[in-house]
Protein backbone atom coordinates (compact mmCIF):
# COMPACT_ATOMS: atom_id res chain seq x y z
CA UNK A 1 0.00 0.00 0.00
CA UNK A 2 1.38 3.45 -0.95
CA UNK A 3 2.53 6.05 1.59
CA UNK A 4 0.43 8.77 2.00
CA UNK A 5 1.99 12.20 1.53
CA UNK A 6 3.09 14.69 4.54
CA UNK A 7 1.15 17.60 3.27
CA UNK A 8 4.15 20.72 4.12
CA UNK A 9 3.91 23.99 3.13
CA UNK A 10 6.22 24.04 0.49
CA UNK A 11 4.16 20.76 -1.36
CA UNK A 12 0.96 23.07 -0.57
CA UNK A 13 2.53 25.92 -2.29
CA UNK A 14 3.05 23.52 -4.98
CA UNK A 15 -0.32 22.46 -5.14
CA UNK A 16 -1.63 25.34 -5.23
CA UNK A 17 0.56 26.97 -8.39
CA UNK A 18 -0.67 24.22 -10.05
CA UNK A 19 -4.52 23.87 -9.32
CA UNK A 20 -7.12 26.44 -10.96
CA UNK A 21 -6.22 30.00 -10.10
CA UNK A 22 -8.25 31.64 -7.41
CA UNK A 23 -10.52 34.93 -8.27
CA UNK A 24 -8.96 37.93 -7.38
CA UNK A 25 -11.34 38.50 -4.62
CA UNK A 26 -10.56 35.22 -3.19
CA UNK A 27 -6.93 36.26 -3.07
CA UNK A 28 -8.00 39.66 -1.49
CA UNK A 29 -9.88 37.81 1.09
CA UNK A 30 -6.95 35.58 1.89
CA UNK A 31 -4.76 39.02 2.10
CA UNK A 32 -7.39 40.44 4.55
CA UNK A 33 -7.98 37.88 7.08
CA UNK A 34 -3.64 37.97 7.37
CA UNK A 35 -4.40 40.80 8.84
CA UNK A 36 -6.33 39.63 11.76
CA UNK A 37 -3.96 37.41 13.89
CA UNK A 38 -4.89 34.83 15.21
CA UNK A 39 -8.59 34.47 14.43
CA UNK A 40 -7.07 33.87 10.58
CA UNK A 41 -7.30 30.26 11.45
CA UNK A 42 -11.05 30.43 10.87
CA UNK A 43 -11.01 30.92 7.42
CA UNK A 44 -10.82 27.85 5.19
CA UNK A 45 -7.48 26.48 3.11
CA UNK A 46 -7.25 27.11 -0.73
CA UNK A 47 -7.08 23.60 -1.43
CA UNK A 48 -11.15 23.72 0.29
CA UNK A 49 -12.06 26.40 -1.60
CA UNK A 50 -10.56 24.57 -4.41
CA UNK A 51 -13.06 21.46 -3.45
CA UNK A 52 -16.16 23.31 -2.41
CA UNK A 53 -16.00 24.89 -5.81
CA UNK A 54 -15.37 20.98 -7.89
CA UNK A 55 -18.20 19.58 -5.91
CA UNK A 56 -20.92 22.27 -6.43
CA UNK A 57 -19.60 21.84 -10.61
CA UNK A 58 -20.23 18.47 -10.31
CA UNK A 59 -23.18 17.73 -8.44
CA UNK A 60 -25.00 20.64 -10.66
CA UNK A 61 -26.05 22.08 -7.57
CA UNK A 62 -28.30 25.16 -7.18
CA UNK A 63 -29.62 25.76 -3.79
CA UNK A 64 -26.54 25.62 -0.87
CA UNK A 65 -26.53 26.44 2.79
CA UNK A 66 -23.50 27.33 4.83
CA UNK A 67 -23.13 27.39 8.69
CA UNK A 68 -20.79 29.84 9.48
CA UNK A 69 -19.23 32.55 7.31
CA UNK A 70 -16.65 34.72 8.62
CA UNK A 71 -15.11 37.37 6.39
CA UNK A 72 -16.93 34.96 2.98
CA UNK A 73 -14.24 33.46 1.59
CA UNK A 74 -15.93 29.37 1.86
CA UNK A 75 -18.95 31.72 0.96
CA UNK A 76 -17.82 33.22 -2.50
CA UNK A 77 -16.39 29.94 -3.50
CA UNK A 78 -19.21 28.50 -3.65
CA UNK A 79 -21.30 31.11 -4.97
CA UNK A 80 -18.47 31.65 -7.88
CA UNK A 81 -19.21 27.79 -8.65
CA UNK A 82 -22.66 28.38 -8.78
CA UNK A 83 -25.03 29.36 -12.08
CA UNK A 84 -26.33 32.70 -12.76
CA UNK A 85 -30.53 31.71 -11.18
CA UNK A 86 -27.91 29.54 -7.81
CA UNK A 87 -28.03 30.62 -4.55
CA UNK A 88 -26.16 30.59 -1.17
CA UNK A 89 -28.07 31.05 2.04
CA UNK A 90 -25.09 32.07 4.46
CA UNK A 91 -25.65 31.87 8.69
CA UNK A 92 -23.24 33.49 11.28
CA UNK A 93 -24.32 35.35 14.14
CA UNK A 94 -21.25 38.06 13.85
CA UNK A 95 -22.72 41.06 12.20
CA UNK A 96 -19.01 42.72 12.22
CA UNK A 97 -17.61 40.28 9.83
CA UNK A 98 -20.96 40.04 8.22
CA UNK A 99 -20.75 43.38 7.16
CA UNK A 100 -16.79 42.48 5.81
CA UNK A 101 -17.65 39.34 4.28
CA UNK A 102 -20.52 41.61 2.04
CA UNK A 103 -18.23 43.96 1.09
CA UNK A 104 -16.12 41.38 -0.58
CA UNK A 105 -19.40 39.86 -2.36
CA UNK A 106 -20.66 42.72 -3.83
CA UNK A 107 -17.04 43.67 -4.86
CA UNK A 108 -17.00 40.11 -7.29
CA UNK A 109 -20.48 40.95 -8.21
CA UNK A 110 -21.57 37.76 -5.94
CA UNK A 111 -24.45 39.74 -3.82
CA UNK A 112 -27.05 38.93 -5.84
CA UNK A 113 -26.81 35.11 -5.10
CA UNK A 114 -25.76 34.83 -1.57
CA UNK A 115 -28.49 36.09 1.30
CA UNK A 116 -27.18 36.49 4.53
CA UNK A 117 -28.85 35.51 7.73
CA UNK A 118 -27.16 37.37 11.10
CA UNK A 119 -28.32 35.47 14.25
CA UNK A 120 -27.55 32.10 15.89
CA UNK A 121 -27.47 29.92 13.47
CA UNK A 122 -29.97 27.26 15.14
CA UNK A 123 -32.44 29.45 15.19
CA UNK A 124 -32.30 30.45 11.57
CA UNK A 125 -32.86 26.85 10.81
CA UNK A 126 -35.92 26.55 12.66
CA UNK A 127 -37.07 29.58 10.26
CA UNK A 128 -35.87 28.02 7.02
CA UNK A 129 -37.37 24.51 7.94
CA UNK A 130 -40.88 26.46 8.32
CA UNK A 131 -40.14 27.95 4.80
CA UNK A 132 -39.72 24.05 3.59
CA UNK A 133 -36.47 24.92 1.63
CA UNK A 134 -34.40 22.15 0.67
CA UNK A 135 -30.43 21.99 -0.22
CA UNK A 136 -28.14 20.54 -2.31
CA UNK A 137 -25.14 21.05 -0.62
CA UNK A 138 -24.14 22.47 3.02
CA UNK A 139 -21.61 23.61 4.18
CA UNK A 140 -21.04 23.36 8.02
CA UNK A 141 -17.81 25.52 9.42
CA UNK A 142 -19.31 27.12 12.56
CA UNK A 143 -18.99 26.83 16.55
CA UNK A 144 -18.17 22.74 17.30
CA UNK A 145 -19.75 22.51 20.18
CA UNK A 146 -23.47 22.74 18.68
CA UNK A 147 -21.98 20.34 15.48
CA UNK A 148 -24.57 17.54 15.94
CA UNK A 149 -27.06 19.56 16.69
CA UNK A 150 -26.70 21.70 13.03
CA UNK A 151 -25.88 18.08 11.76
CA UNK A 152 -29.29 16.56 12.76
CA UNK A 153 -31.35 19.81 11.70
CA UNK A 154 -29.79 20.28 7.75
CA UNK A 155 -29.92 16.37 7.21
CA UNK A 156 -33.70 17.17 7.37
CA UNK A 157 -33.27 20.09 5.15
CA UNK A 158 -31.34 18.58 2.18
CA UNK A 159 -32.23 16.41 -0.91
CA UNK A 160 -31.84 12.62 -1.30
CA UNK A 161 -27.76 12.49 -2.90
CA UNK A 162 -27.18 16.00 -1.09
CA UNK A 163 -24.11 16.56 0.23
CA UNK A 164 -23.64 18.02 3.61
CA UNK A 165 -19.82 18.76 4.42
CA UNK A 166 -18.66 19.43 7.75
CA UNK A 167 -14.98 21.28 8.34
CA UNK A 168 -12.86 21.05 11.02
CA UNK A 169 -13.21 17.25 11.55
CA UNK A 170 -9.41 16.14 12.20
CA UNK A 171 -8.71 19.02 14.52
CA UNK A 172 -5.47 19.61 13.52
CA UNK A 173 -4.66 15.85 14.03
CA UNK A 174 -5.35 15.83 17.39
CA UNK A 175 -8.65 13.52 17.10
CA UNK A 176 -6.29 10.63 16.24
CA UNK A 177 -4.07 11.03 19.57
CA UNK A 178 -6.01 9.08 22.46
CA UNK A 179 -3.79 10.67 25.11
CA UNK A 180 -5.57 14.04 24.34
CA UNK A 181 -8.75 14.28 26.58
CA UNK A 182 -9.08 18.26 25.42
CA UNK A 183 -12.68 19.60 25.45
CA UNK A 184 -12.86 19.97 21.89
CA UNK A 185 -11.13 17.12 20.97
CA UNK A 186 -13.71 15.10 22.13
CA UNK A 187 -16.26 17.30 21.24
CA UNK A 188 -14.77 16.79 17.68
CA UNK A 189 -14.54 12.93 17.94
CA UNK A 190 -18.36 12.53 19.31
CA UNK A 191 -19.31 13.99 16.43
CA UNK A 192 -17.37 11.82 14.30
CA UNK A 193 -18.74 9.06 15.92
CA UNK A 194 -22.53 10.21 15.40
CA UNK A 195 -22.08 10.41 11.53
CA UNK A 196 -19.97 7.15 11.07
CA UNK A 197 -22.94 5.41 12.96
CA UNK A 198 -25.82 7.44 11.09
CA UNK A 199 -27.25 4.94 8.44
CA UNK A 200 -28.94 7.78 7.12
CA UNK A 201 -25.99 8.72 4.82
CA UNK A 202 -22.83 7.41 3.46
CA UNK A 203 -19.62 9.07 4.35
CA UNK A 204 -15.69 9.53 4.21
CA UNK A 205 -13.13 11.65 5.72
CA UNK A 206 -11.05 13.58 3.91
CA UNK A 207 -7.12 14.96 4.72
CA UNK A 208 -8.22 18.37 2.85
CA UNK A 209 -7.26 21.61 5.24
CA UNK A 210 -8.04 20.65 8.68
CA UNK A 211 -10.29 17.61 7.54
CA UNK A 212 -13.52 17.50 5.68
CA UNK A 213 -16.34 15.19 6.39
CA UNK A 214 -18.55 14.68 3.21
CA UNK A 215 -21.84 12.70 3.84
CA UNK A 216 -24.30 11.87 0.90
CA UNK A 217 -27.65 11.75 2.18
CA UNK A 218 -29.15 8.13 0.59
Amino acid sequence: MGKNLEVTSLLEKYIENFSQSLHPIQREIISYNETLGDIKRMQISVSQCHFLHLMIKISNAKNVLEIGTFTGLSTLSMSLALPEDGSVIALDKNLETNKIAQNFFNKANQKVKIKTIIKPALDSLIDIKKENIFFDIVFIDADKTNYTNYYETVIKLVKKNALIIIDNVLWHGEVADENNNDKFTNIIREFNSHVKNDNRVEQIILPIGDGLTICRKL
